[in-house]
């Protein structure tokens, strides 16, 4: 290759580089498919995390309140009281409902001053136990929701990039076919488009992965709190000499 030749190639790849919107706009239909899936994914993606961001800290200044009051409740009456006061949240419907069940069980235990009946059979406590349970599963699922579409787009973006890549990898060889030539001017436009999906594929999926771990984690805390909360609720009624 003679060395008039490389300020041509030089000039070309400039042009190229400097233009790389040219490239979406001229690239095939498969491509622009591709290109669109992704951009609609990213777009679902940001929509969640923001979503699920604001739910994660409307959750944890509820949950700091809720904390608050409880240590200033002194028994199950006070704690019946002060779920009354406080607003709507994951911790008040979990406690609510095992006082709810507690008092179908022992209709009269708010009213009473003191305790003094009998205290709830094993059979009666593992059925609050199991309400208990419940309530807690339904709050983690009501916090996941979105979590798998996360998890979803952050595995499947790179293969669609992927996939985009390698179309126009075939793209490129069968120009070169079609020409007959192998110089750069025949390669690089489908490698450049080529390499625009995989990138976009990357983009889309690094903040994905990186929110739904983020959220995977505070999920987990989340869960662990329910789960003290509620056998914070069966030490409760111990002390009280109600089980």
């Amino acid at each position: 290759m003679s060395l008039s030749v490389f300020p041509a190639l030089l000039q070309a790849g400039q042009q190229m580089a400097s233009r790389p919107w040219d490239l979406v706009l001229g690239a095939t239909p498969m491509t622009k498919i591709i290109l669109i899936v992704l951009a609609a994914f990213s777009l679902l993606s940001w929509v969640l995390i923001f979503w699920k961001w604001t739910e994660f800290r409307r959750v944890r200044a509820s949950g700091n309140e809720f904390v608050a009051a409880m240590d200033d409740a002194a028994g199950l009456r006070d704690v019946y009281q002060t779920l009354t006061r406080l607003p709507e949240s994951p911790y008040t419907r979990v406690f609510r409902r095992g006082v709810n069940f507690f008092t179908e069980l022992r209709p009269t235990a708010l009213r009473d001053e003191v305790h003094t009946g009998p205290g709830l059979t094993p059979a009666q406590l593992e059925a609050l136990r199991l309400v208990l349970e419940k309530e807690l599963s339904e709050e983690r699922d009501d916090m996941a929701q979105g979590l798998t579409w996360l998890a979803i787009i952050g595995s499947v973006s790179p293969l669609m990039g992927l996939l985009g890549t390698v179309v126009g990898v075939m793209n490129s060889f069968i120009g070169i076919t079609s020409q007959g030539s192998a110089n750069i001017a025949a390669v690089a436009p489908g490698i450049a488009e080529a390499l625009i999906t995989t990138v976009v594929g990357l983009a889309v999926a690094i903040p994905a992965v990186i929110a739904y771990n983020h959220f995977a984690g505070k999920l987990g805390l989340f869960t662990g709190e329910l789960e003290g909360f509620a056998a914070e609720f069966i030490g409760t009624l111990a002390r009280e000499g109600r089980v």
